[in-house]
């Protein structure tokens, strides 16, 4: 018996999947009207028959126990192929189409079937509601339309259903979407258009502190800038063109201040009107610090460039006003002309004392260069300090027997310490306390690739720290500029830290500053020499791995390839990766050889928090070392967890990075023992 194709099979079948309803578990609600149909039409057999493919198959079943049968011994079959009426076979042996059946002449023995198309929105029949019976009969009219109307709900039901799974697959989606959004680096957040925050990430968590609950409701201007902006021209640009972006200064739940790139896209609602505007923040502080760096370099050699060239000129003007007042002054008889003379003489002297500053800081003033042991220059700077500064300011010194020498001219080093030391006693108005120490340092490979005027060798390092009011972002940029003084007028000519970075350069040294409030330190680093060759060097020192992996994740290619280097000359196994996905990714297929990970928490696509957090899901165990080239150690260990106890501030030497690596090997290891 071969079954009879609607016309339109294909779209039918379309339609009788997009229902995702064969082979699912019985459902209550359509077996109620399965039994109902049975009941109302007297009769023993009720089914719900989807017609599929090759199969008809049975939603719900009253009295028959088999769940399918093949299309073409289906009366349903026929029952589709007629949409505007039910079909009745009063009696199967006398119907030509049934009577040689095997459903009509062996089990279960079908003579009466009366089935009602169920038709789809789009007027497709895909399955039947019938009744069946065992003896010929027929359905009175109310029967009939009983089972019309049934049929009509069965439809019902499953545009129900329909709408039900589509509605639970977009919620699902939408939890998705919400889980991609809390795994990016940046800040993501809605905000409608009166600034009233609507969604909070944890990326915006991360970035600026606050949790979602606290954010979510509160102004978007009240909570992220220090001095409310105006965005004018932003909400003018995204409204009219939908997208907008620029860098905003911000401020974060501890009061820091970051620069972030904002990029803003207008959300509509149905009917296309401006709804919300959602905003994602990639945080650039850093970028902007190193440009910053950069460019006052760049700053500070054309300013001294100009500067030299200046100087010259004013040499040249000053030389025959002195030389021709000390003439002027042999020929003169009187006082008064006298007097007059020596004025000129004495200014003429000042200015080419300030000059020579000038020259200082340009290009470092020729000096005569001797072997110098710095610990006597600074135990002598003591003394003088101790007599000349205010009793309210304490002054504090440590410095290592073991100094080693270094190569200057005695008096431009002795104005370096006066210079820094006159700023810290100034910042200090009100008393407080100054500390000179003084340390070697070996810098290696790492550290040079981090700082731009470092170089590898042997360094003394001077720290000038005082605990006054501390300097603004904004001032440690001018700092060193030629005549900048954040001084009253009268009290500084803004010569002092040129002088210093002039002398430290013309010495083939460099100047670190950091300041914040109640604290300020100058570390002043000056080439050593006259170390010894049979001295123990600290390269002799440094801890040698024993094959382990380590796992380096970091951004800058340069940082992560010196590192690669370092820890593979002194025998480590290294996998490195340039941001947080990647490192998952490496950690998750090797998880078991990975000893530590070593993690920049400033990096794109997935930052060091978010990477460290997933790293710890995927083994709370997991050994960890977190760097930056921003933050120190107590600063940034309490918001990475207990976990995480390390922290190596860039740029860090290869010393510094194989202790670091070693002492938490060994942690671990004692810890394992107990």
């Amino acid at each position: 018996m071969i079954a009879v194709l609607p016309k339109n099979e294909a779209v039918r079948l379309k339609a009788l999947q997009d229902y995702k309803i064969l082979d699912t578990e019985p459902e209550a609600d359509f077996d109620a009207i399965a039994r109902l149909a049975a009941y109302i039409c007297g009769a023993p057999i009720a089914l719900i028959s989807l017609v599929d493919r090759d199969r008809q198959w049975f939603k719900s079943m009253v009295g028959l126990s088999v769940r399918e049968t093949p299309r073409d011994l289906a009366f349903c079959g026929h029952a589709i192929l007629q949409t505007e009426r039910l079909l009745v076979v009063p009696d199967a042996l006398a119907d030509e189409r049934f009577a040689t059946n095997p459903l009509v002449t062996s089990s279960p023995y079908i003579r009466f079937y009366a089935g009602a198309p169920l038709i789809t929105p789009q007027g497709l029949a895909i399955g039947t509601l019938c009744v069946i019976d065992y003896v010929p009969r027929e359905l009175n009219p109310e029967q009939i339309e009983a089972l019309r109307v049934l049929s009509h709900q069965v439809i019902t039901e499953l545009e129900l259903r329909r709408k039900l799974t589509e509605s639970k697959q977009a919620q699902e989606k939408i939890h998705e979407q919400a889980a991609l959004l809390d795994v990016a680096t940046d800040a993501i957040l809605v905000r409608d258009l009166s600034h009233c925050i609507l969604f909070w990430n944890k990326g915006a968590q991360r970035l600026y502190g606050w949790q979602a609950e606290e954010a979510i409701g509160e102004n978007a201007l009240e909570l992220l800038y220090k001095d409310v902006p105006s965005l004018e021209v932003a909400l003018k640009t995204v409204i009219l063109l939908g997208e907008w972006s620029g860098e905003l200064n911000k401020v974060t739940k501890s009061g820091k201040e970051i620069i972030v790139e904002s990029r803003w896209t207008l959300m509509q609602d149905e009917k296309g009107q401006p709804k919300s505007i959602l905003c994602v923040d990639t945080d650039i502080t850093q970028k902007k610090q190193l440009a910053a760096q950069f460019l006052r370099a760049q700053r500070l050699e054309s300013i001294g460039t100009l500067a030299s060239g200046i100087a010259h000129d004013l040499n040249n003007v000053l030389a025959p006003i002195l030389i021709s007042a000390q003439l002027l002054q042999q020929k003169a008889s009187d006082e008064r002309n006298q007097q007059l003379l020596k004025t000129v003489e004495n200014n003429a002297k000042r200015g080419a004392s300030l000059i020579k500053q000038v020259l200082s800081f340009a290009r470092g003033v020729e000096g005569k260069h001797t072997i110098l042991q710095l610990r006597h220059l600074i135990t002598e700077f003591k003394q003088i300090i101790r007599q000349t500064f205010p009793k309210s300011i304490s002054v504090y010194t440590d410095v290592p027997a073991d100094l080693w020498t270094v190569s200057g001219d005695a008096t431009q080093l002795h104005q370096v310490l006066m210079n820094l030391c006159v700023n810290a006693r100034d910042a200090m108005p009100k008393g407080g306390t100054l500390s000179i120490n003084a340390e070697n340092v070996l810098i290696d490979e790492n550290y040079a690739a981090m700082h731009l005027e470092a170089k590898v060798g042997s360094y003394i390092a001077i720290a000038v720290t005082d605990t006054g009011m501390g300097m603004s972002g904004e001032v440690v940029e001018r700092i060193f500029e030629p005549f900048f003084t954040t001084k009253e007028l009268g009290q500084g000519t803004g010569l002092g830290l040129s002088t210093v970075m002039g002398i430290v350069k013309g010495h083939g040294g460099f100047v670190n500053v950091c300041s914040e409030v109640g604290s300020t330190k100058f570390k002043v680093y000056l080439p050593a020499v006259g170390v010894k060759e049979n001295q123990p060097s600290p390269q002799v020192e440094l801890v040698r791995g024993n094959g382990e992996l380590i796992l380096v994740v970091d951004d800058e290619v340069a940082i992560r390839e010196i590192t690669k280097i370092s820890l593979e000359t002194h025998n480590y196994k290294v996998l490195t990766a340039s941001d947080g996905i990647e490192a998952i990714a490496l950690y998750v297929q090797h998880r078991h050889q990975i000893s530590t990970v070593l993690v920049d928490l400033i990096m794109p696509s997935m930052d060091g928090f978010t990477t460290i957090r997933t790293l710890q899901k995927l083994n709370p165990q997991v050994k960890v070392i977190a760097m930056s080239g921003l933050a120190s150690n107590t600063q940034v260990t309490p918001s990475l967890g207990s976990g995480v106890k390390t922290l190596l501030s860039k740029p860090f030497t290869t010393g510094e990075l194989l202790k670091a690596i070693d002492e938490l090997l060994k942690a671990k290891s004692i810890a394992g023992n107990w």
